[in-house]
């Protein structure tokens, strides 16, 4: 099977809670593993998009409008839907491992990481177009 996930690869969730919502692929597992026997991803994607800027609004109002809501998931291969599209942040190609789902504590430290990472890629303009949500 050809590697179409590969780290930084960009890719849009098909199926389940996080369903239309783009994300950046972090670690693919071709083969699986025990847990789950099945060729699957981790990724790091956008739950709540920034919201709408304008001159008017003060420090803040752009402050708390220019705030993402990252998470982290495993996700079936099948469920994600690849784009021509890559990220290249390098904070985040070793900052989840499989053992982090195990933790909820370690879960939310990486959501912390994400956050900031997504949130200072967002301010500098920077991928404009991944901080948008789908319409469709």
């Amino acid at each position: 099977m050809v590697k179409i996930y590969k780290p930084g690869k960009v890719a849009i969730v098909l199926q389940g809670r996080q369903a239309g919502k783009k994300v950046v692929v972090i670690k693919q597992l071709d083969e699986g593993t025990k847990d789950r026997p099945y060729a699957h991803a981790i990724v790091a994607g956008i739950e709540r998009y920034p919201r709408k800027v304008t001159k008017r609004m003060g420090k803040k109002t752009v402050a708390k409008r220019n705030k993402v809501k990252p998470f982290i998931k495993v996700v079936n291969c099948t469920h994600l839907f690849p784009t021509r599209y890559a990220l290249e942040l390098e904070g985040l190609k070793g900052i989840c491992s499989s053992d982090t789902f195990k933790e909820p504590s370690q879960r939310e430290d990486v959501k912390k990481n994400v956050k900031k990472l997504f949130e200072e890629r967002y301010v500098s303009g920077k991928n404009k177009w991944f901080f948008q949500a789908l319409r469709f």
